[in-house]
């Protein structure tokens, strides 16, 4: 099921009266007497669920604590009493509804797989790139110890709910301005299991889950980047009954390196060189993910210009052998002030280069002396 503050497209922070608003507008729009679209009754009684949930500040601190887990099985609706004209319609909002005669399914009362978790986890960038084991810490449901999962106490167990009989359901016709109908919903003792606990474990408190920090080792393959999800099976909350339990999702955040930028598998940055070092060729030091490594800069190297140290950037995913390279752009220093020395070099050099006494006026050395 979706995010109930989603589901009633309000913020997680949205008070009662917010709640209550955007209840009413989404009930009136999708109940199925009025809405005959195709999964306007679904949708319908996803919003009277969501709704139950976050409209009683218990059942919603448990819903922001535990997500869905924590609210699991239905009681009874919300209070309709302030629906004005449309209570009688929208009482039948809940957990089933049915033409005259008709009803919905039963509920599912066998074992049922536990929710999936999410983790968000911040990574160096040098992390990102050649993968790392870390350590985390996780807040999950597990199944009770004490009770095997059963939510009773040892030596006793779940007797046949005498509200529904053991069928989980109870029936309630309601006449409406459109006609008879009978719904169907959970049974509001047994919550649709068809079973009560007279006895409940003591450690769980007859929910056959416990909340538990667990400290697990995730391994992060090489290459990942911002947005990559890794999917750590069995480590959600555990199921109910018997079920699996949910899997934990861990988004990745690469955190920004100081001067190194990552252009899918490539890694760029920037260097500044002096213009002898341009015009004369030179070998430099620069930083890698790998370390400090040898740039060769050819003699003529002009101002932005790109050059490449093969294999020295991120590994593909899935794919460690084969990596990226590393592209560094080449920025030139002009100085603007020169000693009388350099000048009367730079002058030799200019005269020898063109032939002129005085060839400052254009090309290269005109911009440096101009």
């Amino acid at each position: 099921m979706a995010d109930y503050y989603d589901l009633l497209g309000v913020s997680r922070e949205a008070d009662a009266d917010t709640l209550k608003r955007s209840y009413r507008r989404l009930a009136r729009q999708y109940h199925p007497d009025i809405n005959k679209d195709p999964g306007a009754e679904e949708r319908f009684k996803e919003i009277g669920r969501a709704y139950e949930v976050l409209s009683d500040p218990q059942t919603r601190a448990r819903y922001d604590q535990f997500g869905e887990a924590g609210v699991s099985g239905g009681g009874g609706g919300p209070d309709m009493a302030d629906m004005g004209g449309f209570a009688d319609l929208f009482e039948t909002f809940f957990s089933g509804f049915g033409g005259a005669g008709g009803a919905s399914g039963p509920r599912r009362r066998g074992p049922r797989q536990g929710d999936d978790l999410r983790l968000d986890l911040t990574i160096s960038f040098n992390e990102a790139v050649f993968g790392q084991e870390r350590d985390v810490q996780i807040r999950h449901l597990e199944t009770c110890a004490t009770c095997d999962g059963s939510g009773a106490k040892r030596g006793s167990g779940p007797t046949t709910c005498g509200t529904c009989g053991g069928s989980g359901q109870v029936r309630r016709a309601t006449r409406t301005p459109f006609g008879s109908f009978t719904q169907v919903a959970p049974c509001p003792t047994c919550e649709g299991t068809g079973q009560v606990i007279a006895d409940p474990c003591g450690d769980c408190g007859g929910q056959g889950v416990q909340q538990v920090r667990k400290k697990l080792r995730i391994t992060i393959p090489a290459g990942v980047d911002s947005g990559t999800r890794l999917r750590v099976t069995g480590e959600g909350n555990a199921g109910q009954r018997g079920g699996p339990a949910g899997d934990l999702y861990v988004y990745l955040f690469v955190q920004a390196h100081d001067h190194l930028r990552r252009e899918g598998i490539h890694i760029q940055s920037d260097v500044t060189i002096s213009y002898l070092q341009a015009i004369l060729g030179d070998k430099i030091e620069v930083d890698t993910v790998d370390g400090p490594e040898t740039l060769e800069i050819p003699a003529g190297t002009q101002p932005g210009a790109t050059l490449t140290l093969t294999n020295k950037g991120v590994p593909r995913l899935g794919n460690p052998v084969a990596r990226g390279n590393h592209h560094v752009s080449v920025k030139v220093h002009i100085p603007t002030k020169l000693s009388s020395h350099e000048r009367e070099l730079l002058d030799q050099l200019a005269g020898h280069h063109s032939g002129k006494e005085h060839p400052h006026k254009s090309g290269l050395f005109g911009g440096l002396f101009g």
